[in-house]
């Protein structure tokens, strides 16, 4: 019986991992397979065939050195199987020659690598057939291997119409033909504003998850930083990608203090500035300083505001405040207004910031955005309003997907009903 318990137990250890590494790996193997194939849905059908290859043989097997590499390598030969028997195979040698025989799966780990299929894959899901909300959706499933309720939740938009966009994008981008490249001229700088967007929620997903265990995905964070870095290489007189670029360094910076050590959010105010990493901080303000004054300009200057703060009492939040008024007169954004509130409540008190956050309440958008009950439950608590404070921060814990900032909203809503 023991044997047959431990036995159960390694299988299970074995699956976990399997799903782990196809999870990590996923955007990468779709961005390989798609240089072969030249069609992101098959693609991403042949990603899941080598996920149900390694559930089957792993058990058996064990688990290889390079999970990671298994999965690219046995996605790729399928593909190389599925072109074959679609095509005659001397045509399809012409085609792309050693691609197909010769050439390993490309190498991630540069930085610098302009020859990204990861970079091909965002450019290829951002193609001007596609409206814009269509090719960021389209690019976060491809990228992060994310759900659509996931997606829905970045989007603040129905999961239903995620799902729709993303099927349709897939069957836009087949009909069109679209080449899996880096385009060039014109038409780079087309598609830079859905890229750079794209790079954004990424990396947003990342810092703060919309669902799960973990508050932190740092994988998408280094892969989004990384493209955000590739980019910034191809395209370096863009002001908005150098905004990008900064805005990124200097959130990163701050990933090692986000979390305890338990895995529980740390809020900013109480984060241990020492562990905030410096050379992140320093790549961030040479970046800044070749941004403009655009959206993730703006942000980043934001960003630099908190980093240059020793402590959190030395912020200066009346310039933040001025930064963000800024960014809302760009984008008329109610999650921006919604930061904005909070800068106001730091530099002229929580009753003024209540006053802003008020103003939100009815705001469509923000209906099942957790941060606005959550945001409105600590100005509450700080006017020393406990019980409707206790209600916003239960109402926030309600609304969000992610266990570690739930577990943190019911613990702030439990202290404040044992409070006398």
């Amino acid at each position: 019986m023991a044997v047959t318990a431990a036995g159960a137990t390694e299988a299970v250890e074995t699956v976990e991992t399997v799903e782990t590494a196809f999870r990590i790996e996923y955007a990468r193997i779709v961005a390989g397979v798609t240089r072969i194939v030249r069609d992101v849905g098959i693609a991403q059908e042949l990603a899941q065939d080598a996920l149900v290859a390694a559930l089957e043989q792993w058990p058996e097997s064990g688990v290889p050195d390079r999970p990671g590499a298994w999965l690219m390598a046995t996605a790729r030969h399928r593909a190389v199987d599925l072109v074959r028997r679609r095509e005659t195979y001397a045509r399809k040698l012409a085609e792309v020659g050693r691609v197909l025989e010769n050439v390993p799966p490309p190498d991630m780990t540069d930085p610098d690598d302009i020859d990204d299929d990861l970079l091909r894959l965002i450019f290829t899901a951002c193609h001007p057939v596609l409206s814009t909300q269509a090719r960021i959706a389209l690019a976060l499933r491809l990228l992060c291997g994310l759900t659509t309720e996931e997606i829905a939740r970045a989007f603040l938009a129905s999961e239903a119409t995620v799902a729709q966009r993303i099927v349709r994008a897939k069957r836009a981008l087949a009909r069109a033909g679209v080449l899996f490249e880096v385009p060039y001229g014109p038409d780079r700088a087309a598609r830079l504003s859905s890229v750079l967007e794209v790079i954004y929620l990424v990396f947003n997903e990342g810092y703060s998850a919309t669902a799960g265990d973990d508050l932190v995905r740092p994988g998408l964070c280094e892969d989004a930083l990384r493209l955000a870095r590739v980019l910034a290489v191809l395209m370096p007189t863009e002001p908005e990608v150098q905004g990008l670029v900064a805005l990124l360094e200097f959130q990163a910076s701050r990933l090692p203090a986000r979390i305890g050590p338990g895995g529980e959010p740390v809020l900013l105010a109480e984060q241990d500035r020492t562990r905030w990493n410096r050379m992140l901080i320093h790549r961030g303000v040479e970046a800044l300083h070749r941004a403009g004054l655009g959206p993730y300009s703006l942000q980043a200057a934001i960003a630099a505001c908190h980093a240059q703060a020793i402590r959190y009492e030395d912020t200066d939040w009346a310039m933040i405040v001025k930064l963000y008024g800024r960014l809302t007169a760009l984008t008329a954004s109610p999650v921006v207004e919604l930061n904005r509130a909070v800068a106001i409540s730091m530099s002229q008190g929580p009753a003024a910031g209540l006053k802003v956050v008020n103003t939100l309440v009815d705001e469509p958008a923000l209906r099942s955005y957790h941060l606005l009950p959550s945001v409105r439950g600590d100005l509450l608590e700080r006017l020393g309003r406990v019980e409707e404070a206790r209600a916003e921060f239960a109402r926030a814990a309600s609304l969000t997907r992610n266990v570690r900032e739930r577990n943190l909203l019911l613990q702030r809503a439990t202290k404040l009903s044992d409070a006398p």
